[in-house]
Parts: structure tokens; sequence; C-alpha cells
């Protein structure tokens, strides 16, 4: 990995007390995690811009190099690597749809979250378009400056490029509870009459090759949370000898090695299909998903069985790691997306 796939600089290794990787932001209380993050990501993302930090698009040649950079990054502070996450990946999205370019010291979002009960309409206005509604989890509410939202219109749902702090783009105070992912800020928008603009056409943003890129990418994430995990259990069997450690640490080592295979594969794969000539991007994307989601699950699993509630309950870093990979992991679908998985191997027509 070349030194433009590392973070420097917001990431750089500081004392913890669970060790040599970045500490974790003061304490857990939604505010001051939301801020620390929103500063962090500002740092990366001035990085990018200025060309010292890199992840190349997807199906460039170098999705190996993306999918390390996001690794590298989740590894260090997983809310972080949310909100640069969804950054890249708007700019892949950008890129793919042909939408406005994005300007230095712009900071994106992707929310396309569209569970039961929340809609957000889109309607012409002029020559433009408006938004209108309640939008969930919007990662980075207050920390990005435009984010791409998918919203409903008359012919169909398509994907808006807005800008997050024009009048009547509001987040929904209380609406972000959570402990795990504080910092990552994803509350509900309220829209009222937002102008946006339309990148691509109806559905274009689901069913462009780079959708099923862009959860791949994901997935890097996730792996780089297990990382930041297993961390405490290989400082534990270096200051102790005993074999159940070591077992769970070899197990842990065996799951890591195989998810870190899986992915250099799916990118080599990208690479050498960058527009999805073959039909495999969905495929490819739910088996490595759901693979790299059990992997994380063991570690957490296997970690805790090995450390106890040591480092839970007196290492800040640690027990932040595990509460924001827990949350984290739960954007993939368990076994909704498993059976979508074997009803495409079944039955390939009649689920796509």
């Amino acid at each position: 990995m070349t030194d433009k796939t590392v973070a420097p600089g917001p990431f750089a290794p500081g004392p913890s007390a669970s060790g040599p990787h970045a500490p974790a932001p003061d304490g857990i209380a939604p505010d001051a995690a939301r801020k620390e993050s929103a500063a962090r990501f500002a740092a990366v993302v001035e990085l990018i811009d200025h060309g010292e930090l890199e992840f190349p698009l997807p199906g460039s040649g170098r999705t190996a190099a993306r999918l390390a950079a996001l690794r590298s990054v989740a590894e260090e502070d997983l809310c972080v690597a949310r909100l640069v996450e969804g950054h890249v990946d708007a700019l892949a999205i950008l890129a793919e749809l042909g939408g406005p370019a994005p300007r230095p010291g712009q900071r994106w979002g992707v929310w396309a979250a569209e569970p039961p009960g929340a809609t957000l309409e889109a309607t012409r206005s002029g020559d433009g378009w408006v938004l209108d509604g309640l939008k969930p989890y919007c990662s980075g509410a207050r920390s990005c400056t435009h984010a791409l939202v998918t919203a409903r219109t008359d012919e169909g749902r398509r994907l808006f490029a807005a800008a997050v702090g024009a009048p009547g783009c509001t987040p929904v105070d209380g609406t972000w509870q959570a402990v795990g992912m504080a910092g990552s800020d994803t509350p509900d928008v309220r829209f009222a009459q937002v102008p946006a603009v339309a990148v691509g056409d109806v559905e274009s943003y689901v069913r462009r090759p780079g959708f099923a890129y862009g959860g791949i990418g994901v997935a890097a994430c996730w792996y780089g949370g297990a990382l930041a995990v297993a961390h405490t259990l290989r400082r534990a069997a270096g200051q102790r000898s005993d074999p159940h450690t070591d077992a769970h640490l070899g197990a842990v080592e065996v799951q890591v090695h195989a998810a870190r295979a899986v992915l250099d594969q799916a990118a080599a794969e990208i690479d050498a299909d960058p527009f999805d000539a073959s039909g495999q991007a969905g495929l490819r994307a739910l088996r490595v998903r759901a693979f790299v989601e059990s992997v994380c699950s063991e570690v957490l699993t296997r970690v805790g069985r090995a450390t106890g509630a040591g480092p839970l309950c007196h290492d800040l870093r640690h027990a932040r790691d595990v509460a924001d990979l827990t949350v984290y992991l739960r954007q993939h679908h368990g076994e909704r997306d498993l059976a979508h998985l074997g009803a495409l191997l079944a039955r390939p027509q009649e689920s796509r």
C-alpha cells in the first residue's frame, strides 16, 4: 500500500490504554463523539482534496487500494470511516452517473435508506427539483455539506444532489440515540422545499455496477473494525501464556486472513470487469458482505470470550470499537440478504 492510501494526520498513533492505534474520542456522549468524528472527517477530506490521501475509483484498476484505504481508516475509527466511506462513495457515484463535479472543501454523504414508514418525495420546480419529506439514517447530517439522496418521483425512485446546509434541510433532534456509532451522527433529516439536482435516471442509482461495488466498500470498513477489536486479543495473548487465549487468537487470525483474501479477490474481479459485463456484481457483493459480516461477528464473539469483561469495562477504546462494530454490522440484513443470495442462485431470473 502506498503512502497515499494510508490515513496520516488525524489517525497518527497516540497514547491509549488499548495500544498503539488512535485514542478514542472524549467519552461516549453523543455530542462529544459527533464533534470529534466531524473534525476528523473534515481533516480526512482535506487530505483527499490535496492529493495526500487517495481512494481510487472502483473498477479503475486499483480497487484493492481503495478497499485498503477504507480498511485503514476503519481500523482507527469506525465512525469516521462511515463518514469517509459515504464521501468517497458519493464521489464514485457522481463520476459514474455524470452528476455535478464536487468541489474542494465539500463533504458528501449518501442518504439512501428507505425503511417502511418514511417517505421523501421529489417534485419538479421550474427547471429543477425540490425535496419534501423525511429521510432516515442520514450519516453526517451535521458534518456533510452535500448529500446524494434517494427520493420518490411520479416516474419512480431517483437520486438527487442537495446542499445539506440549504434552508429547509433540518436534522430531527432525538432520532439518533445510538451508543455504538454515535459519532457517525445518523439522525433522520426533514426536507421542506429543498432545491435538488437529479443525478442519473429513474432507478439508475441501484442498477449501476457501482451500487454493488459500494457495498463491498462498506464490508472493507467492517473488516477494519474487526481488526481494531482483534488488537485487544492480540495484546492479551502477548501478556499471558494461556492455551485458550492462544486458540482464540489463532481462530481469529484464520478468519481475518480469509476475509482479507475475499476482499482482495473481489477487488481483482471488479477491476477485470468494471462495467459488469458478466452480470456478477450483485451476486459478488452479497457473497462478500455475508462472509465479512460472519467473520466480524466471529471476531466479536471470540475476543469477548477470550478477554472477558475487563476490556469492555476498563478500556474505553475497546468498548467503543465493540459497540461501533456491532451497530455498523447491522447494515447487513442478516437472513434477508442470505435469502436474496440463495434466490439468485436457485432462481436467477426470478430473483433479479
